[in-house]
């Protein structure tokens, strides 16, 4: 439904876009149990009616703000892995420059709105948690997917793509903890230099 326009209590239409992103900003900083409807309505300047006729419920809000999320940095991270084809040590590189520049952006929130989510998992509910794990999944698929390009076995590509994702994850709370520019960049160099050399030392068990 994105594109729609609703008429709010007289007042010029909204742009749905807009709305989820301020909504998106709400869950992001707050969590998922402190996004109360108050703020949701605040931030998107909605009325109740209006929020839930637009969006749905706050479970419904919180997905669709979690697409909304994927689809802005999603594809940056998609296009970060796939921008050294034939060196995915590289790739992971790139793909941690992307990450730790979300981060260091003074408009957004700090951490990550998936991250933030998947620490809250158990006041989220069951679809909530699903849509959360699927969204980690395709993290790890995408990282998986950059690896590829190695002479590493299954196993190992398997294990380093969900070391990366797990990595990424500990940015976003270590950040939100207050952790420096130069602390994140420490952990996320040491993490390119464990897969770089992992995959060095690693050939497919019919090269053994």
């Amino acid at each position: 439904m994105s594109g729609r326009s609703v008429q709010v209590s007289g007042r010029r239409q909204f742009d749905a876009d807009a709305a989820l992103d301020q909504a998106m900003r709400v869950f992001w900083q707050r969590g998922y149990a402190e996004a109360s409807l108050e703020a949701l309505v605040s931030a998107t300047g909605l009325g109740r009616g209006s929020l839930y006729g637009a969006f749905g419920n706050k479970d419904a809000l919180f997905r669709r703000c979690l697409d909304r999320y994927t689809a802005l940095y999603g594809a940056q991270f998609e296009q970060a892995l796939a921008a050294h084809p034939g060196d995915p040590a590289r790739a992971v590189e790139a793909f941690f420059d992307t990450v730790l520049a979300r981060i260091a952006d003074p408009s957004v929130p700090g951490g990550c709105l998936i991250a933030q989510s998947a620490a809250q998992a158990p006041t989220l509910g069951e679809e909530n948690s699903a849509k959360v794990n699927a969204l980690l999944d395709l993290q790890r698929r995408r990282v998986r997917t950059a690896l590829e390009d190695s002479s590493a076995d299954a196993a190992t590509l398997d294990a380093l793509a969900a070391y990366v994702v797990a990595v990424n994850q500990s940015l976003a709370v270590l950040s939100r903890a207050g952790a420096s520019d130069a602390e994140l960049r420490s952990v996320a160099g040491l993490a390119c230099a464990t897969v770089a050399d992992r995959l060095a030392r690693t050939t497919p068990a019919s090269q053994s």
